[in-house]
């Protein structure tokens, strides 16, 4: 068999399918697993018959490869990929790549860059999304770190991405040393935020309403034929079809409460407030899932406090469309949190981030693959330095007419007693960025009191600081 064009490290599922993906689009890819079992076990499993060489040292997989070599790991952030990465650098030549396919966290993948560079080679960090799934029949893929490296995988990464409708790759180069990892982070954040929110909609429909799953069914497919049309919302209408066997319950209903995390929801929130960006409904995701675990305690708290006891007893056609209405629009602030985040990121660390093409990306084979994607990436074409995604005209007209039931959906669940942080959060987000005047006045006001940290006037310019307990001291100024 002639050598390969690209090898792969790390084959659970994920790296099995991307193997199969490569072999389909015509690539010869050779594989190698640190359970060495693994190996045989796959090339002559589902990769029988396949252009698909079985290695079984990492010296015999470098040799299997053509020059340049490319060599992605598909194994666990953290110290296996260094691991993994100071016993290929020497193995490999001048020019040689090294890619990172996993949730690495972007910093990690900044210093990765710098030391396999420094040793010749080049290193990409390439955030690839859409699960089993995706990974077998077309992911979305976002590569960054050295651009060198691009024109060597670009064929192989561009073959076996998703596709949106007019048969563009949801694969582009995103930017330098972690850019990559950091889109992808921000994607998964975003996905977190997603979620929460499809849920806190599937939980005011059940406990405001008393909607069975199989109603429940009917409402969410319907969603998926508008402007709601997204893998999330599909999979939500699926999961509430499910029937469980042994009890004849809806399968979602036989589930416990507690939602595990793998930890890159965590790293956007962390992200966020180390960049200065507000992205509360990205962070209360997290934090929903966090209070989720502590099942006991919330069960013994439920016995000790009270519900409300109040009933909704408005119209259920119409408070149905307010919660459709209520889930877009919070949607919408989920991504323009995601995307402030990576604006202010590119400026951070000048990668000069194409958001239109991040959309693009996005489009398919992710996640958080939406149809309203589409109109996020006319709208960063239309006006490449958009300060915030709501100030987008198409978006800007939807949230003023969601408002209201908006702000209904919110009010209802709350006198409920119902928790919706996230769409809560969304609300307030989009409160404090329309509103000109926030109460952080009084914030710096009490920072300069106890701390003399000086603030800014907004009748003419310079710093002052007051001196609060002397009625009679003038306020002192330091003009700038």
């Amino acid at each position: 068999m002639s050598k390969a064009d690209i090898g792969l490290i790390g084959l659970a599922v994920m790296g099995e399918n991307l193997v199969l993906n490569m072999e389909s689009k015509g690539f010869t890819v050779a594989v190698y697993n640190r359970t060495v079992q693994k190996v045989t076990d796959f090339v002559e499993g589902r990769a029988r018959g396949k252009k698909i060489i079985g290695a079984y040292s990492l010296k015999e997989l470098v040799g299997s490869l053509k020059k340049p070599r490319k060599v992605m790991l598909m194994v666990k952030a953290g110290k296996p990929v260094d691991e993994f990465i100071h016993k290929l650098i020497p193995l490999l030549e001048k020019g040689d790549i090294i890619i990172d396919g996993g949730n690495s966290h972007f910093s990690d993948t900044i210093r990765r860059t710098r030391e396999v560079e420094e040793k010749g080679l080049y290193y990409v960090g390439a955030g690839v999304s859409g699960g089993e799934e995706g990974a077998l029949k077309g992911p979305s893929i976002m590569p960054g770190g050295s651009f060198e490296a691009w024109q060597y995988i670009a064929p192989i990464f561009r073959a076996i991405a998703a596709r949106v409708k007019d048969g563009s790759p949801c694969c582009e180069w995103v930017g330098n040393d972690g850019a990559g990892h950091f889109v992808k982070m921000v994607h998964n954040g975003i996905e977190y935020g997603d979620m929460q929110l499809i849920s806190e909609a599937y939980y005011i429909l059940k406990n405001a309403l008393g909607m069975p799953a199989g109603e429940m069914q009917s409402v969410f497919s319907e969603w998926n034929k508008g402007e709601l049309n997204s893998y999330l919302i599909e999979i939500t209408r699926d999961i509430l079809s499910k029937v469980d066997k042994e009890t004849g319950q809806p399968m979602v209903e036989m589930i416990m409460d507690t939602a595990g995390q793998k930890g890159t929801g965590k790293w956007s929130g962390q992200t966020a407030l180390d960049l200065g960006v507000a992205a509360p409904t990205i962070t209360e995701a997290v934090f929903a899932r966090c209070i989720s675990a502590i099942k006991q305690e919330r069960t013994a708290a439920s016995r000790v406090f009270s519900p409300p006891g109040m009933k909704f007893e408005g119209d259920r056609e119409q408070f149905i469309e307010a919660i459709r209405q209520a889930l877009f629009a919070s949607k919408i602030c989920s991504y323009a949190q995601g995307f402030a985040m990576m604006g202010e990121a590119s400026k951070e660390y000048n990668w000069n981030l194409n958001f239109g093409d991040i959309a693009l990306m996005w489009r398919e084979g992710c996640i958080i693959r939406a149809q309203f994607l589409e109109n996020i990436k006319d709208a960063f074409d239309r006006q490449p330095d958009l300060p915030n995604l709501l100030m987008a005209p198409c978006f800007r007209d939807t949230l003023d007419k969601a408002q209201n039931n908006w702000r209904l959906t919110v009010s209802t669940a709350v006198n409920l007693g119902l928790p919706v942080p996230a769409f809560s959060s969304a609300l307030s987000y989009f409160d404090s960025y329309r509103t000109a005047s926030l109460p952080a006045n009084m914030i710096q006001a009490q920072r300069d009191y106890f701390g003399a940290h000086t603030y800014n006037r907004v009748d003419k310019q310079g710093t002052f600081h007051t001196q609060w307990l002397n009625p009679y001291e003038e306020v002192t100024s330091d003009p700038v």
